[in-house]
């Protein structure tokens, strides 16, 4: 049995440690194990999950301590003596992929997991790093073929040194499951309501605040119409500022930051996702799953179609647009609801079938 690596960064609920975990769950442990090396400010490790499937977890200072952060990854890689590491952190594997070389890790996987908008602040050290993007590594892989190309370039795609191992999900977990829609919303008393939803962050790169645009021009033209929102982030006072100044606060339901979410996934009948850039995005996918229609914007890779229920528009169309193609395609969903499970295994989005790929993938390259 070998164990990687795994370089998850800081590790909050969301699409990244949901991501790793899916894939976790369904490789053969007896042949490979993870160890998780995440920064100390991480608040979704999943450390008995890990601990049970026989993993470990170890921390590490945080990014922004860069030097004591360096200093301690270098020392649990140089101390397990791995062959392989595996890092989640985009632009910035260059750090992890260093020390890993410096440790002597002979395999370095550096994976993209997600893009950047190079008008958010945050976001500028990713696009100063991405010349840097191939140093150190070894194996170059990606959550979808323009996650890819976005950090390692089209060249190094077109040579095919990129591996993409897709956002997968356990599709027969996810599937819809009306007992579960007709039970929750008979719990928050949704029956007769119309719910559109959203589950993530409340951060620039969700653009959060056109979201609530959106809806805002869906509650003029439904009078039964909802938003529940369910996450935590910097922007949610700004958000419930606009709820407020819209005067739509009757109509917004934030349910702030939970864990059971497969029942909202069944509960809600339509899901808003008009984001600035993603990489392949797990609500996406658990989305479609559970018969669910999820409207994107175009800025997101169409690799996420995963059945007919994904919808893509332009961020440059007005709220009044969107919300006509939300209303048009979710009331017509709303009579013919069904789970389409099949749907996300025979487009290679189920974990069982894409973890044994991943598992290969190890084996091969630890020969």
């Amino acid at each position: 049995m070998k164990r990687i690596a795994i370089i998850a960064g800081v590790l909050h609920s969301g699409g990244k440690r949901n991501l790793i975990m899916e894939y976790y769950r369904h490789i053969d442990r007896s042949k490979i194990q993870f160890d998780f090396i995440c920064d100390a400010d991480s608040n979704g490790i999943p450390e008995k999950e890990i601990a049970k499937l026989g993993g470990r977890v170890y921390t590490v200072a945080p990014y922004k301590h860069i030097i004591p952060h360096l200093k301690e990854t270098y020392q649990i890689l140089k101390r397990n003596k791995y062959d392989t590491m595996h890092a989640f952190d985009n632009m910035l594997n260059i750090f992890p992929m260093f020390v890993g070389w410096l440790a002597g890790v002979k395999v370095r996987i550096s994976e993209s997991i997600s893009k950047g908008d190079k008008n958010e602040k945050k976001t500028l050290i990713k696009y100063a790093l991405r010349p840097f993007s191939h140093w150190f590594a070894t194996h170059y892989m990606a959550n979808s073929v323009d996650c890819g190309i976005w950090q390692f370039g089209k060249s190094t795609y077109n040579k095919g040194k990129i591996s993409i191992f897709k956002t997968v999900i356990d599709a027969e977990a996810n599937a819809f499951d009306g007992n579960l829609r007709e039970m929750t919303r008979q719990k928050f008393g949704w029956n007769d309501k119309i719910v559109y939803g959203f589950i993530g962050r409340y951060v620039p790169q969700k653009n959060p605040l056109f979201l609530i645009d959106i809806f805002n021009s869906i509650a003029k033209k439904q009078a039964n119409a909802i938003f529940v929102m369910i996450g935590f982030g910097e922007l949610e006072e700004e958000m419930h500022s606009r709820i407020k100044g819209l005067g739509i606060s009757d109509r917004v339901i934030d349910l702030g930051r939970r864990d059971d979410i497969k029942q909202f996934y069944n509960a809600f009948d339509a899901f808003l996702l008009p984001s600035l850039y993603e990489g392949m995005p797990v609500v996406g996918i658990e989305s479609q799953c559970a018969g669910l229609p999820i409207f994107f914007s175009k800025n997101i890779t169409e690799e996420t179609t995963a059945s007919v229920l994904a919808y893509y528009i332009g961020l440059d169309e007005t709220p009044d647009t969107w919300a006509d193609k939300i209303i048009e395609k979710t009331k017509a969903n709303m009579q013919v609801r069904k789970s389409h499970a099949d749907d996300i295994k025979q487009n290679g989005f189920d974990s069982y079938n894409e973890a044994q790929r991943l598992q290969e993938f190890y084996l091969n390259t630890i020969k």
